[in-house]
């Protein structure tokens, strides 16, 4: 149910968030190349649930493969229907962290503040989503350690190639980039052997950190 041990086998998350359908699984493959195997799609992306279903499809369980925006049960259980392997929440929304605590469905909450943290732990989530990171200071996740010692964080919102090590250093136990993993050109014009190559060096920067 908490996602610790899945964070810390998979310290970065690809999100998928407005890719075109069509280019799903070239998007995908570009970044599976670059050897991250670990994906969040949004659901309020036009096509989100479709792409989940596509993605699954492709890889099995060879990736795992998330469902991000998930702010209410019926989301959640659509997500859930489509084949999503965990959800994400961008705060922390009682009915949805009730739902996935009975059913034993792995989730990442977003929380911000020592309130939200609260409610996650009450739930059983003890790994969480911080958003959005970038807006706070980077001292912020070692001051929440403080009454909150249980609690590790992936750093979602804010995060790219120049800053993400950072966070790394900070504390985080992980981050989430999106777009902004693979140069927009490169995506843009449909090189994808750039883009997996871009983010293999982020892949292998982080071996070497």
């Amino acid at each position: 149910m908490d996602m610790y041990e899945i964070v810390m086998k998979n310290p970065v998350l690809a999100i998928l968030r407005n890719v075109p359908l069509e280019q799903t699984l070239d998007y995908a493959e570009a970044i599976v190349a670059g050897g991250i195997r670990f994906f969040e799609v949004a659901l309020n992306s036009k096509d989100g649930l479709k792409q989940i279903s596509v993605l699954r499809k492709r890889y099995g369980d060879r990736c795992l493969i998330g469902a991000g925006t998930a702010i209410t049960v019926e989301l959640a259980e659509k997500a859930l229907n489509a084949g999503a392997q965990f959800l994400l929440t961008p705060g922390t929304p009682t009915d949805v962290l009730e739902y996935c605590a009975k059913n034993n469905v792995k989730l990442l909450p977003g929380v911000l503040t020592p309130s939200e943290i609260a409610a996650s732990l009450e739930y059983g989530y003890k790994t969480m989503k911080l958003f959005p990171a970038g807006a706070m200071p980077l001292n912020y996740v070692k001051s929440l350690k403080g009454p909150f010692d249980q609690g590790n964080y992936v750093a979602i919102g804010g995060v790219c190639p120049s800053n993400y090590k950072s966070f790394f250093a900070s504390g985080y136990l992980g981050v989430g980039m999106a777009s902004n993993l693979m140069p927009a050109e490169a995506a843009a014009n449909g090189d994808w052997e750039a883009c997996a190559a871009a983010v293999r060096k982020i892949v292998d920067d982080l071996k070497k950190a």
